[in-house]
């Protein structure tokens, strides 16, 4: 089955004649969703994004973006955080939000008897957050024992000072959770400013999914976004490429193996080459158990339990990124195969075999992303987000099989390319 498959039968209307696609539809107030409609279930799936994640952060105040996405629903309009939250329980609506490095999302299932009611409360979410003291301190308290049980997390502390390492001095460098000093300094007036910048409907994207026609979509766009402006200026991210390649950093713990992050220059989503560089990783270290990384440091030599590699898509930079674990006396050694197996697959390139596998996995798999509404209204808003199109979904699989050993031979050039990597170790690394 493929995706589009998947979508129309999720989405598939009473009339076999009329299999379902995702389509636009703009409401009054210039705010256009991606619609899937199916009546089979009577829920509808609303996903959203807003351009302006973390890199919008207030200079000094790191975390200020996320810790406003988590006090969205803890009060607004009439209700306070308690009340708020026992509408929502009262009728089984799901409302969340969160904070990436590029956007303010969030998403919104309910059954469509309490669609009214559930629309209401997002809308109010939205436009007339409280940001009440007590909630503030509540979600500030919150942050803070997270960032206090950080400090001792390996894992955590090697992201950190690889992102730091990676774009010095960029919105990307700083962690979007914050640090103890800077989420200690966030105020409500940095809350309401911030807002009222990256809240608005002339930069969101909206994806709805399920038991609902055309025009009560249209309404209901109209009633969850229409009572928000347009929008601040957002402040300028500059293109940024990974620095500090060649690079080994040791962040100093006291633990008895070491956790790693290494990575190099990627291509965003967006760019021609993407697809190929997404099979290319797929190969190198994208593919969990068939993966060289897995087979030759897990599988051949013990070095690790896990060890992988991910392509990194942020709207101003990218990156081919990866991580293991290994005994501190073995680090070294994991890192020269690595170095090894990266250096063989830009040289040699994949098999005829790998690559072709790689392809079936990555076509045949991608249908499992398209098994729930929310899933699909995910999908979907994230596609509207890169500017992919709404035929995306289904030309992505007939992109994967096209893909040549020219393409991937290209796409390594770029990405893994002469093999140097930044690399940070946290634990005690004895022979680095």
């Amino acid at each position: 089955m493929t995706p589009a498959d998947a979508v129309t039968r999720t989405a598939a209307l009473s009339t076999a004649s009329s299999p379902a696609q995702a389509r636009p539809v703009a409401a009054a107030c210039g705010v256009e969703a991606w619609h899937v409609e199916s009546p089979v279930v009577p829920l509808i799936a609303l996903a959203f994004t807003f351009e302006g994640g973390a890199a919008q952060d207030p200079e000094g105040k790191s975390g200020a973006v996320q810790m406003l996405a988590r006090l969205l629903d803890e009060g607004a309009g009439p209700y306070g955080s308690d009340a708020f939250q026992e509408r929502l329980a009262a009728r089984a609506i799901e409302l969340s939000f969160h904070a990436g490095p590029d956007a303010i999302g969030g998403s919104l299932k309910m059954l469509v008897k309490h669609a009214d009611e559930a629309i209401e409360l997002l809308a109010l979410a939205l436009a007339q957050p409280r940001f009440d003291e007590a909630a503030i301190e509540r979600v500030r308290a919150q942050m803070l024992a997270g960032l206090r049980y950080q400090q001792n997390d390996p894992g955590v502390m090697a992201s950190r000072r690889f992102f730091a390492e990676a774009y010095p001095g960029h919105p990307y460098g700083r962690p979007s959770g914050g640090t103890l000093e800077s989420v200690s300094g966030i105020t409500r007036d940095d809350l309401v400013a911030l807002h009222a910048r990256l809240l608005g409907r002339g930069r969101v994207k909206v994806a709805a999914v399920g038991a609902i026609g055309e025009e009560a979509l249209q309404r209901a766009l109209d009633a969850a976004f229409g009572r928000l402006s347009e929008g601040g200026a957002l402040a300028a991210v500059p293109p940024a490429r990974i620095a500090g390649r060649g690079r080994r950093i040791v962040v100093d713990l006291d633990v008895p193996q070491s956790v790693i992050r290494f990575g190099t220059d990627g291509v965003p989503w967006r760019d021609p080459d993407f697809i190929p560089a997404y099979v290319l990783n797929h190969v190198l270290g994208g593919g969990a158990f068939t993966s060289r990384l897995f087979q030759e440091v897990r599988e051949k030599r013990g070095l690790a339990y896990s060890v992988g590699t991910s392509l990194v898509s942020h709207r101003a930079a990218s990156m081919t990124w990866g991580y293991t674990a290994t005994k501190n006396e073995r680090v070294a050694e994991a890192l020269a195969v690595i170095a090894e197996e990266i250096a063989r697959l830009t040289q040699d390139g994949p098999s005829d075999e790998e690559l072709q596998k790689a392809k079936d996995y990555l076509t045949g798999s991608y249908a499992l992303g398209f098994d729930t509404s929310t899933k699909i209204a995910h999908q979907l808003v994230q596609v509207a987000f890169e500017g992919l199109g709404i035929d995306y979904i289904g030309r992505r699989n007939g992109l994967i099989g096209a893909v040549t050993q020219d393409d991937i031979r290209r796409a390594a050039a770029r990405t893994l390319g002469d093999g140097r990597l930044l690399v940070v170790a946290a634990g005690r690394p004895t022979e680095l």
